[in-house]
């Protein structure tokens, strides 16, 4: 799902791969969608085969890009929380022609009235509204989540916060729950996605799924939200819980719990789960079942890099080490291993042997990386490592630029 909207408000929408945005709610605000008369003809984005859409910088905006004569007609869309929150629509022009481009509805606010020339050649929904857009150009418009529908359009506030703007924001509340820079783009761009459609949606209802309830709130809690609200649910969800067979995703929801109740104060029931948790299964799966749910599939990519491993444990690399990742530096900053522990570490290569350099905070723990290193353990709260070399690094030609000693000083600040 391709969710907007701006966290602490109630508005929210949906992108579809078209760029039509679907207000969310009982059907009382219609979709916005739009339209780009170019040289050849109308171009409907929702019928068109050359539509491309994706995420800008992980965060939850979306460029849609339509193939029109000599270029593209690029829509970008985001939610910004200035004067009670707007979903701003921008409409740049990557085309060597002028096009013309159409609005569904015509409560949206615009920097400067709407054509008055008469729509010939497509049947628009009422109420449409027109706007000519020159060659190399942008034109922006806005709908207001406060406002009710207006006769006509009104003009755009001054000084919304730009993409760059809003794309530092999501960043910034992304990476409170532990920052990852890996080898592999996809996975980071998967935590991150994963990460804002639960910040804007919300965790899994309890009474369907109390492990993915239990861990959508540790992320949420972990990406900010205050833990104290969540305790009476919590416990509730812990007892449904503690009755499961075990298994890693049973053991991944109980490690969330212990985060909530640890960051609320709840010291009894931390140790309360820290005793249901020593029974869990630990093993985590080699790769993700294709039919589970997307709060399971963030928690088993969190776990393949570091997890909490039973009372006063930290596991690094469950997963082993992929092999796409062999020879490549990558880090880890501020993820959870326990209730009160957080680990960042580093992986420099030294041959075809990784070297390990490692940082926890909180409470203290005995780190293990059994999948890469069984013969490893330290509970020192920082340190360095050479783990031998994972199966293939020895097939493996190593850039020199990653052949680092295994000495070499690394902040985690």
């Amino acid at each position: 799902m391709n969710t907007i909207g701006v966290l602490g408000r109630h508005w929210r929408a949906t992108v579809s791969a078209a760029g039509v945005i679907q207000p969310w709610g009982n059907g009382d605000e219609a979709p916005l969608d739009w339209f780009i008369a170019a040289d050849d003809r109308w171009h409907v984005p929702s019928q068109e085969p050359a539509v491309r859409q994706r995420r800008i910088d992980n965060a939850p905006i979306f460029e849609t890009r339509l193939r029109v004569p000599s270029g593209d007609a690029v829509q970008r869309v985001w939610c910004v929380a200035d004067g009670g929150g707007y979903t701003v629509i921008e409409i740049e022009n990557e085309s060597t022609l002028p096009f013309a481009v159409a609005f569904s509805r015509n409560d949206i606010l615009s920097v400067r009235p709407p054509t008055n020339v008469p729509i010939e050649g497509i049947e628009l929904p009422e109420g449409s509204v027109v706007f000519p857009v020159g060659h190399h150009s942008t034109i922006r418009v806005a709908l207001a989540h406060a406002g009710g529908a207006m006769a006509s359009p009104t003009l755009l506030p001054d000084g919304l916060s730009s993409v760059e703007q809003v794309t530092r924001g999501w960043s910034s509340i992304i990476d409170r729950a532990g920052r990852f820079e890996l080898p592999e783009e996809s996975v980071m761009t998967e935590i991150a996605r994963l990460r804002t459609e639960l910040a804007l949606n919300g965790p899994a209802e309890p009474s369907d799924d109390s492990v993915a309830f239990l861990i959508d709130v540790g992320q949420l809690v972990r990406l900010g939200e205050r833990a104290d609200p969540w305790v009476p649910d919590i416990a509730d969800a812990v007892a449904v819980v503690a009755r499961l067979d075990h298994a890693w995703d049973v053991a991944a929801a109980l490690d969330a719990a212990a985060v909530v109740l640890h960051r609320a104060g709840e010291t009894r029931a931390v140790r309360d789960v820290a005793r249901m948790r020593s029974a869990a299964a630990t093993t985590l799966p080699a790769s993700f079942p294709a039919a589970a749910d997307d709060s399971r599939m963030l928690g088993w990519l969190e776990q393949r890099v570091a997890r909490a491993a039973g009372a006063g444990v930290a596991e690094l690399m469950a997963g082993g080490m992929p092999k796409a990742w062999l020879g490549l530096n990558f880090e880890v900053h501020d993820l959870a291993v326990g209730p009160e522990t957080t680990v960042s570490f580093a992986v420099r290569w030294h041959g075809d042997r990784p070297a390990v350099l490692w940082q926890t905070d909180g409470a203290p723990v005995r780190l293990i990386a059994p999948a890469v290193a069984p013969d490893w353990s330290s509970t020192e709260a920082s340190g360095e490592a050479l783990w031998p070399a994972p199966p293939g690094a020895e097939s493996i030609v190593l850039p020199s630029a990653v052949v680092v000693d295994p000495g070499t000083d690394i902040s985690f600040n």
